[in-house]
């Protein structure tokens, strides 16, 4: 278990009232007036039942002196209108707590909706740099124990806490009038010397919950993370292993949330003393105020009343503070990523970006992930309107950064990307997202319907528009041959389909897209050559007449293309059309002959199987 200090939630600690003040524009929305006038009625509400509820301990007592009176004979003495106001009180005090919580509803829900909107919103803005360096996992169960703690904070203090400090105040107020000044401080001590506990221990076992929580989410995240890669588990054998990581995490867990609940014991026996001693110390007065003659007996059943009405509260205001403090811990967590600073923004007032042929400029291009290591170094290339460019190269050559760099998932160290000559960090950065199109070497798809799958590239698109865009991506006879047609549910990242079915999903779903740019992304890098060839006809002929940026490993795919980008080490060491390349007999060459060399003795090997799986049939007969 890492030491408190090195929490993260622990680096960028935020207190409880800073947490509160950034709930409250939730509950005061602008531009709202519905909700404004909701939050201002259930607090008129909320008075007037506190009002009813500390009301009630005076009418019985009045009602008490009543029938302690020399000569009361029975019930019948006892003034109708006292009994009356009795029940009418007890009812109203039901009735507006009752309606507070109705009106407030619509409030407390649209918070909860709106920060968990905007916490969301918030995270699709961040840059990959931060998505890559944190596990999903984690960050939907801060989201979800946020939006629980938001939920029970408003709850507990519309209903719990925010009540019972204002009965607190109108109690002592009348204890101080009715009775004197010494029951009213003697209340307001116990009250007190209760409220100073709880704070305090709930303060010291605070640090155990944001234990627990952390090892919550390690357990989540380790838990989706091993269930999302559930054929490597069982293609190697690691199910124990898993299990063993898995419950590094429990036993952190385990470990915290038994220091909690032993450490609840003292908590809970200080707040019971307290207690016992205010009402032990308060009742003795009463008695012997009765005794001197100084109070009623009515009296004495007041001050009774109201301890027992305030105890109750009390009681459960120790665990509600804990609870609360649970909650602001957790709301710390979610809105904390609030606080994630973006790296890649727009400009103030920034334009979208206007296509006009979609030409590609790559300008003395320079990035670098880490400062000391850098990826790309002084890189110029041009992608002419409508025309195809291929970029290869061995791993880590940094072909796929050209394509982050594209989209702007990262900005440039150095240098400039334009598109038709706009600088890409002047404009818009969802017009220029919209412009490009891309089939990537993984594609991961939603766990949907293919339907909304291929609709996901224009959400907007009708069911013609889709079943087009499939046609045209040679996939639209196998959707029809399935049960369910285009209605049938993929799986999580599309794992029920093939390679190149989700290959041929992606292409279709970037065909509804109609985008001026067309990006491949080793799209066929993982597929058979079968599979392959014919993923490339439908790559061929989505291209045409489109501006087209081919990243690729196999050569073979990018013979076509009308110039061919050779990587090394960040640098562009060879470029030219294919056959040029070869003549250079350079790098690109050498990668040929070894690729070709590769192929040829794959194919002798399938000749070789097929051949002897011919033999063994005919052996049989």
């Amino acid at each position: 278990m890492r030491p408190r200090e090195s929490l993260p939630a622990q680096k960028n600690s935020r207190n409880d009232i800073r947490t509160i003040r950034t709930l409250l524009p939730y509950l005061w929305p602008k531009d709202a007036f519905g909700l404004r006038a909701r939050v201002v009625i259930a607090l008129v509400l909320l008075a007037i039942s506190k009002v009813a509820t500390v009301v009630v301990p005076v009418i019985l007592k009045h009602a008490v002196d009543t029938l302690s009176k020399p000569g009361a004979g029975g019930v019948v003495l006892v003034p109708v209108g006292l009994l009356l106001a009795y029940g009418l009180a007890r009812i109203l005090s039901q009735v507006f707590r009752e309606l507070q919580g109705a009106i407030f509803a619509k409030v407390a829900e649209r918070a909860i909706r709106q920060a968990g909107l905007k916490t969301f919103r918030h995270l699709h803005k961040l840059s990959l740099r931060f998505h890559l360096d944190r596990q999903t996992g984690g960050l939907s169960r801060a989201i979800e124990r946020g939006a629980r703690g938001i939920e029970f904070l408003l709850r507990v203090m519309l209903f719990n806490i925010i009540p019972t400090i204002i009965e607190i105040i109108l109690v002592t107020g009348l204890l101080w009038k009715i009775l004197n000044f010494w029951f009213a401080l003697a209340t307001l001590s116990t009250i007190a010397a209760y409220v100073v506990w709880t704070l305090a221990v709930t303060e010291w076992r605070t640090h155990i919950r944001r234990r627990m929580n952390e090892n919550d989410s390690m357990a989540h995240t380790k838990a989706i993370d091993s269930l999302l890669n559930y054929e490597t588990v069982k293609y190697f054998g690691n199910e124990d292993h898993e299990a063993r990581r898995f419950d590094v995490a429990l036993q952190g867990y385990e470990k915290a949330a038994i220091e909690s609940k032993t450490s609840l014991a003292l908590l809970n026996v200080g707040q019971g003393a307290i207690i016992a001693i205010g009402v032990t110390i308060v009742m003795i007065m009463a008695a012997s105020g009765v005794a001197n003659g100084a109070l009623s007996i009515g009296d004495f059943v007041l001050v009774n009343t109201y301890l027992l009405q305030l105890y109750l509260p009390l009681n459960f205001l120790g665990s509600v503070y804990r609870e609360i403090k649970y909650s602001l811990a957790d709301m710390e967590a979610m809105f904390s990523l609030l606080n994630e600073a973006a790296d890649v923004t727009d400009i103030p007032g920034a334009p979208p970006l206007i296509p006009n042929g979609a030409e590609i400029r790559f300008e003395d291009v320079s990035f670098a992930y880490d400062p000391r290591r850098p990826v790309l170094k002084s890189m110029s290339f041009t992608v002419p309107a409508g025309r195809t460019v291929a970029i290869v190269g061995p791993s880590g050559a940094g072909k796929s950064t050209i394509s982050r760099l594209l989209f702007r998932f990262y900005d440039v160290t150095s240098g400039r990307v334009t598109i038709d000559g706009q600088d890409i960090r002047r404009v818009a950065q969802n017009s220029l997202r919209r412009a490009i199109g891309i089939v990537p070497q993984d594609t991961v798809l939603f766990n949907d319907s293919i339907y909304y799958n291929i609709a996901y590239g224009r959400p907007e698109a009708s069911p013609a528009q889709v079943e087009d865009a499939a046609r045209m991506a040679r996939i639209h006879d196998f959707v029809m041959s399935l049960p369910d047609g285009y209605q049938t549910i993929v799986g999580e990242r599309g794992l029920k389909l093939s390679g190149g079915e989700k290959q041929r999903v992606a292409i279709a779903r970037t065909i509804l897209k109609q985008p001026a740019i067309l990006l491949f992304d080793e799209a066929t890098s993982a597929l058979d050559s079968h599979t392959e060839r014919e993923i490339q006809a439908s790559l061929r002929e989505v291209s045409t007449d489109r501006t087209t940026l081919v990243i690729a490993h196999r050569l073979s795919t990018v013979v076509d293309a009308d110039e061919i980008l050779v990587l090394e080490d960040g640098v562009i060491s060879e470029r030219g059309g294919h056959t040029a390349l070869l003549e250079k007999n350079g790098v690109y060459a050498a990668m040929w002959r070894r690729q070709q060399e590769a192929s040829q003795a794959l194919e002798t090997l399938e000749r070789t199987g097929e051949n002897m799986r011919h033999i063994d049939e005919a052996s049989a007969l």
